[in-house]
């Protein structure tokens, strides 16, 4: 349910965070939470004038809070929709009159048509951009056919064959998607283009057809058809048939593949194509969140091969993988391996080396940027020559890290800074509103703070002697960077009942007393108290529920 609320609203206006609340609480836990906090902030408590104004805006706060989350119908727009779906003047969600269970319906059903439009909206396009890259004379170099020409010592690397290919949806309904594709290649200045358009429907759950029609320069027209099928759950087939006309006739085309689960991460695949390149393969495919195997063997003419490649995957945030694969066959052997890397929120970088017998040494380079691949395979030598190896494997490393260090983490961090500084500005107003409600509602609690301290020492209880909420630097790599926590000590104390300290896993920053003091940054809450007087120290994540005290965090002072 929270999943459905703005960032925004959840940071600013979350009603139960103001309580400490579940998102599951009942009528009883609300009631009570609504309670305690109208004991500390009733305007009648109050005599001074600043104070009682204060009070009777927090109170208000409060009640709002209360009364959205104890009637049905409301909690259930305000879990979906959020304070704004609350706000009849600015538009109607729904009827107020339905139960909770319609408007959860209501509120899918919408979702479902703005996915709609969203989808009759969306182009989807894809591209790739391919360079052949000719380096083989910097290893092969024919030195002696040349002495007598001039230049002859640099070595000349040159662009022997592109390949440029674009394709983009148009959704005209639901079912329906027109793709339209186009591609030009040129090789050893050599080239041709072709141009398709396919038209997709969907024609139940369980599968859709798709028929193509495409025109080359170089291969002449095609017709084509394909079709897909779920066949049970566990199992799908597709079948593609293909006309293709040219100068030396109309050659066909079919191919079948037959796919099955073999369990939950395993895929088992079964191809037969006839045709121009007719070949029977069978793969399994073994994919689960930190590796990626593959096995295939195929029998064919002209290529017979059998392939196995495994890729593993680290657990961190720029997604990095390392790969390798083996594949052999009547056209000889090909060892790669290579690895790839997220370098920034939309870009993929990997480099993999490939040596093979009789092909040679290359290098090829990938960037994957949103849905545009940049591809750039260089051909290093024919033969299988150690030093393009080595300098294959080593170079493009020592690149990435220089580029690395040089380019990608300072415009990563400029452009994490840029966006966290529009985010401040456009939520400054809101925050600074924020502050003077925190400032009033310490202000507010000091003389219920006095009472609470009074009876928790007289039974040896809890007292927080020091809190702070923000973010904290403790990485020694970050030490340039500058903490930004406020003292939240009063608000936690006042939160204390009966020697216990419970806060649930909403945002801290909607606590009574708190307000956001690094919006978009990571925040934590650091709390120093003490128990049947013992020191203990804690600190817990921003959206983690806390329970004190606890023996584990007690401080050892015996060393």
């Amino acid at each position: 349910m929270a999943s459905a609320l703005d960032e925004d609203e959840i940071c600013n206006d979350d009603y139960y965070s103001l309580l400490n609340v579940r998102r599951e609480a009942t009528q009883e836990e609300l009631k009570a939470a609504y309670r305690r906090l109208c004991m500390l902030y009733h305007p009648d408590k109050h005599r001074d004038p600043e104070l009682k104004r204060q009070a009777e805006q927090l109170f208000n706060l409060v009640h709002e809070a209360y009364e959205v989350l104890t009637d049905p119908q409301a909690r259930a727009i305000y879990d979906i929709y959020g304070k704004r779906g609350l706000d009849v003047e600015g538009w109607e969600v729904v009827e107020r009159k339905r139960s909770p269970a319609e408007i959860r319906e209501e509120f899918e059903r919408l979702q479902r048509e703005r996915e709609e439009r969203r989808l009759q909206q969306r182009t989807n396009p894809k591209g790739m951009i391919s360079v052949g890259i000719d380096a083989t004379d910097l290893f092969d170099r024919y030195e002696e056919d040349y002495e007598d020409m001039g230049g002859g010592g640099v070595p000349h690397v040159e662009i022997n064959k592109m390949h440029i290919s674009q394709s983009i949806e148009a959704p005209l309904t639901t079912k329906d998607t027109a793709i339209l594709s186009g591609s030009l290649s040129t090789h050893n200045g050599n080239g041709g283009g072709t141009i398709n358009l396919a038209l997709r429907r969907v024609t139940s759950t369980n599968g859709w057809g798709e028929v193509e029609l495409g025109a080359g320069d170089s291969h002449g027209p095609l017709f084509g058809m394909k079709i897909f099928r779920n066949l049970t759950p566990r199992c799908f087939v597709t079948a593609q048939c293909g006309l293709q006309f040219s100068s030396r006739g109309v050659r066909p085309g079919v191919t079948t593949v037959l796919a099955r689960h073999l369990d939950k991460n395993t895929m088992g695949y079964l191809q037969w194509r006839w045709g121009i390149h007719s070949s029977m393969n069978t793969s399994i495919v073994r994919d689960t969140k930190s590796s990626h195997f593959t096995l295939a063997v195929q029998l064919g003419i002209p290529h017979t091969f059998m392939m196995m490649s495994y890729q593993y995957k680290f657990q961190d945030d720029d997604q990095t993988k390392i790969k390798g694969s083996v594949k052999s066959g009547f056209f000889g052997t090909v060892v790669e391996y290579g690895a790839e890397r997220k370098i920034s929120r939309h870009s993929v970088l990997g480099a993999t080396v490939s040596v093979g017998v009789p092909q040679g040494v290359s290098l090829k380079i990938k960037l994957n940027r949103a849905s545009q691949t940049y591809f750039f395979p260089i051909h290093l030598t024919d033969q299988l020559l150690p030093s393009a190896v080595f300098y294959a494997t080593v170079g493009p490393l020592i690149f990435y890290l220089a580029i690395q260090r040089l380019v990608i983490r300072p415009y990563v961090r400029a452009q994490k800074e840029e966006d966290l500084e529009k985010q401040r500005e456009s939520s400054a107003s809101n925050i600074a509103k924020k502050k003077q409600e925190a400032e009033a509602a310490v202000m507010l609690m000091q003389e219920s703070v006095r009472r609470i301290i009074e009876a928790e020492e007289s039974r040896m209880g809890l007292i927080i002697l020091n809190a702070w909420y923000g973010k904290f630097v403790t990485d020694n790599s970050r030490k340039h960077e500058r903490a930004k926590v406020i003292d939240v000590t009063v608000p936690l104390q006042c939160l204390v009942k009966d020697s216990k300290l419970i806060l649930t896993e909403a945002t801290k920053s909607g606590l009574p007393g708190f307000y956001d003091p690094c919006v978009g940054e990571e925040k934590s809450l650091k709390v120093l108290y003490q128990f049947r007087g013992v020191m203990h120290q804690v600190l817990s994540g921003d959206t983690e529920p806390l329970r004190i005290p606890k023996q584990s965090h007690r401080i050892d002072t015996d060393t």
